[in-house]
């Protein structure tokens, strides 16, 4: 018989023990439980972690994030819907998307019934892991025509703005002093973790990239960015594999990446699918940070709410 417990600070070797056993899609969960530890006061990277055991052993978890994401690993049996409603509960937050392995995400969206609410995304993907030993480095990287390098403070309020239409275009936000004020906290944060890349032709930013998880071997790449007026130049590629080299160096061997293969972009062969993951994001409010406690935002959408009155 499993039991449901809150995780707190003392649990935490226990639970990357479990989550090492499933490396490939546990990403997120790791490296924040890394970065934040198991205390929840609603400050970045932070998380409510719940987890399912059996005889003392940890078989599932569920963490709710401060930015409202369920991030589920629960591959045995009914846990992921467990975990993920024990979670949510204890957090009291609202939630606003889901990332984990497809079925399980499936079956914490059902528990938490919101698997009927209006997504801006919900994708299915292919995970493939990429070996960076076989990485290919473009020849303009190679050759130094590009330069691939961390920010400066100076360069912020540009990578602001670029988080804003990327938000925009990719994720179906709405502009507005919310979005900026998120993405401006979004680029602060990555800067001060260091995870962000800039590619450089030269002197004129071109593109950009963070790592928006990392282990000591493994990192995962995510808000690639190219202004509209840069494409079809190979510069997404390069901001990638400029990131991938400096990862190398620091003894980062592996990558794993959701999608169809592409070797335009990342330019590395993959070892082969992996499994399948599920990334689901609540539809676009009028306000990024709309809070209202009620099941429908400010502009009359349902949002992913999962508060009981």
């Amino acid at each position: 018989m499993s039991e449901l417990r809150l995780l707190r600070p003392g649990d935490e070797a226990a639970l990357d023990a479990f989550l090492a056993r499933h490396a490939d899609t546990s990403m997120f969960l790791r490296s924040n439980v890394r970065s934040a530890g198991l205390t929840d006061r609603g400050q970045p990277m932070q998380a409510t972690y719940v987890a399912a055991l059996e005889g003392g052993r940890i078989t599932g978890v569920a963490a709710h994030c401060w930015n409202g994401m369920v991030l589920v690993q629960a591959p045995e049996g009914s846990h992921a819907a467990a975990v993920a409603r024990e979670a949510v509960r204890r957090s009291g937050r609202t939630v606003t998307g889901f990332s984990g392995p497809w079925r399980q995400v499936v079956a914490a969206r059902e528990a938490l019934a919101l698997d009927a609410a209006p997504t801006a995304k919900n994708s299915r993907d292919e995970l493939y892991v990429l070996d960076l030993a076989r990485l290919v480095v473009p020849p303009e990287l190679a050759s130094g025509a590009l330069r691939c390098r961390h920010p400066v403070a100076g360069e912020l309020e540009l990578l602001v703005d670029w988080r804003v239409r990327f938000a925009v275009e990719a994720l179906g936000a709405t502009d507005g002093p919310d979005l900026r004020q998120a993405s401006t906290d979004d680029v602060r944060l990555q800067h001060e973790r260091g995870t962000d890349w800039l590619l450089l032709a030269g002197a004129a930013p071109v593109s950009y990239s963070v790592f928006n998880a990392m282990l000591p071997d493994v990192v995962q790449i995510g808000g690639v960015w190219t202004p509209p007026e840069f494409r079809g130049r190979g510069y997404a590629r390069s901001v990638v594999a400029g990131a991938l080299l400096a990862a190398r160096k620091q003894g980062v061997d592996r990558v794993p990446r959701a999608g169809v293969p592409d070797r335009r972009g990342l330019r590395s062969r993959p070892t082969g699918a992996v499994g399948h993951g599920a990334n689901v994001g609540s539809a676009p409010c009028c306000r990024a940070r709309c809070r209202k406690s009620a099941r429908a935002c400010c502009c009359g959408r349902r949002l992913l709410e999962t508060r009981r009155s």
